[in-house]
């Protein structure tokens, strides 16, 4: 069994998964329509798409945040001199 390393630029978390294919889409589509079955699927979905919704909304949250902290920090210092 031979052992080799991805190339340099490669991300650490997918050193051996390249790129998914529509095959490999959908096989994975298949495994979760097994698992969770028909009925499920709709609620599945509905329940990801409510988490991507609120993990974007604090994202945006968290960047306006910042960068009103960095503007109050910018504007502080053309006060002072």
């Amino acid at each position: 069994m031979s052992f080799t390393l991805p190339p340099t630029g490669a991300a650490p978390g997918f050193m051996f998964i390249g790129p998914l294919g529509w095959s490999e889409l959908l096989i994975v589509f298949v495994i979760i329509l097994i698992f969770f079955g028909p009925r499920r699927l709709p609620e599945l979905a509905e329940a990801i798409g409510k988490s991507l919704q609120r993990f974007k909304k604090a994202s945006r949250d968290v960047k306006s945040e910042i960068e009103s902290e960095a503007r109050e920090i910018g504007e502080g210092d053309d006060k002072r001199g």
